[in-house]
């Protein structure tokens, strides 16, 4: 076992990092860059930016690794315990696997490889909350046109796809009146909110394409009859017509319940990523393959209705596979890892770098 990454990644998950609060791992992970001789800095949205020299390379290419710093909730004081060779949180929060794991792999990775081409890493800030850090990165302070994102779960697959993501935020505006005493003098903002939540297509709508409501919010007393209510939706498909086409749909469900039951409303729709694919034979694909064999694993590609910030590489113009860190159960209290893949993903890196270096 690598107890040097092991005991990093314990370090690194006992530092409060939820979306928003970044800063002080990313002043941690600042002075473990330039332990490692790197040109290490922030831009101007915080995220971290850093230049490492080649080495046994005459490569002139740069290749980017990236991940992102931050953690959902619940994130803050997690105690990791390591039992059987597994590593886990308290079970009262996440434990940051994701994606303090491809963190820790990659920092040792530079460390061991002996062979590596030039390279360029991105941490970003607040990839939980829609992929803000990496959508204001300084891309100016980037060369690369290739990379890898190390943000996927499984090792036996590399994901080529995202989708496109439309967040759709909704106020209700209703009218207040009491309860008991003259609730027909009232227009109820939940009951609105209610019904046009009830006529959304929720879930897998099919293979490519899902929908969700997350948040709901409404009322402030029992006996009242609430004026107001919020409720925060989304829309995903790995085609954009098919998520522009939903969004769409679902605004005007929203417009129509909340009518007929005589609120008024108010939707804010933003596209926060649009969908994006690099061919299954792309060279990061297959270098990424090659390198996962070395440890016995055949991976496949796949696309996936979650988004990472290989979307927005990808539509920079910088090719980016994703590829496996081990995490388990990410964004739940039963997220976990297997030391043993951590062992896994630290080879394919070390791999990565030697075949990037040719």
């Amino acid at each position: 076992m690598n107890e040097r990454m092991i005991q990093q990644f314990i370090e690194m998950v006992r530092i409060d990092s939820e979306s928003g609060n970044e800063a002080c791992f990313i002043d941690y992970l600042l002075a473990e860059f330039k332990k490692l001789g790197a040109d290490a800095r922030t831009d101007d949205y915080g995220n971290l930016v850093a230049r490492i020299s080649p080495k046994n390379s005459s490569s002139k290419e740069a290749i980017l690794l990236s991940c992102h710093a931050d953690t959902v909730m619940p994130g803050r004081g997690i105690q990791p315990k390591i039992e059987d060779g597994v590593i886990r949180s308290q079970g009262d929060t996440i434990l940051g696997a994701d994606d303090k794991a491809g963190i820790a792999e990659m920092l040792e990775a530079l460390r061991l490889a002996e062979v590596r081409p030039p390279l360029e890493v991105a941490i970003s800030r607040q990839e939980e909350v829609g992929l803000l850090g990496v959508k204001n990165l300084d891309f100016s302070l980037l060369s690369a046109k290739r990379g890898f994102l190390l943000d996927n779960d499984t090792l036996d697959t590399i994901v080529i796809g995202g989708p496109s993501y439309f967040a759709i935020d909704v106020d209700i505006k209703g009218r207040s009146a009491h309860a008991g005493m003259e609730p027909e003098k009232g227009v109820n903002a939940i009951l609105a909110a209610a019904k046009a939540i009830a006529a959304l297509r929720l879930g897998r709508l099919d293979h490519e394409t899902t929908a969700n409501v997350g948040v709901f919010k409404g009322g402030i007393i029992r006996n009242g009859v609430p004026d107001s209510a919020s409720f925060l939706a989304e829309c995903r498909s790995l085609q954009h017509d098919k998520a522009q086409a939903l969004a769409t749909e679902m605004e005007d469900i929203i417009r129509r319940e909340t009518a007929a039951a005589g609120a008024q409303v108010d939707i804010k729709t933003n596209n926060l990523c649009r969908a994006v694919q690099i061919p299954p034979d792309a060279w990061t694909v297959v270098t990424a393959q090659k390198a996962l064999a070395t440890v016995g694993i055949q991976a496949k590609t796949t696309f996936i209705t979650g988004f990472t910030d290989a979307s927005i590489y990808n539509n920079q113009g910088i090719e980016m596979a994703v590829v496996g860190i081990g995490a388990r159960d990410e964004h739940s209290t039963s997220e976990h890892i297997h030391v043993a893949d951590m062992e896994k993903a630290l080879a394919m890196l070390i791999e990565i770098l030697k075949l990037s270096a040719a």
